[in-house]
């Protein structure tokens, strides 16, 4: 049965971060952070940008969260495992499939197109506002 709630806790904390991701950059990214998120939404200049420190905050985030738990497994090491699975996935779709950072797959499958075209609608715009589909893992295809 434990074995389930874990499970639970790590899926749990996988919606929980899309949803906090959504809130985060539609009012932190592209409000009083912008001044650090802009650079994601210019023309690269290398492989690193001043974005990335978010994604550097929010690994230390699950790191803290892992190590913490880690002696009897407590909910807080699960969902520092969601967290860290949430963050494989962003690297995986936002990073490498949407941007091109790293070129690992290829792939024909519609929603992942769908993830990627709402993606590019929200880069179209190279200022603070406006701008829309700030999520990664959920897209409304009535909005594209």
């Amino acid at each position: 049965m434990q074995v389930l709630i874990n499970i639970g806790i790590v899926l749990l904390s996988i919606v929980i971060m899309e949803a906090f991701s959504w809130t985060v950059h539609k009012y932190l990214f592209h409000g009083p952070l912008w001044f650090i998120h802009k650079t994601h939404h210019l023309p690269q200049k290398g492989f690193f940008e001043y974005n990335d420190i978010f994604s550097i905050f929010f690994a230390l985030l699950a790191l803290f969260l892992l190590w913490r738990g880690h002696n009897n497994f407590t909910n807080s090491f699960w969902v520092g495992t969601g967290i860290s699975i949430y963050g494989i996935i962003y690297f995986v779709f936002h990073d490498c499939f949407i941007h091109g950072r790293i070129k690992p797959f290829k792939s024909h499958n519609a929603y992942l197109w769908l993830i990627k075209r709402a993606h590019k609608i929200h880069h179209k715009s190279l200022h603070k506002k406006p701008s829309n589909f700030f999520g990664l893992l959920w897209v409304n295809p009535k909005n594209i």
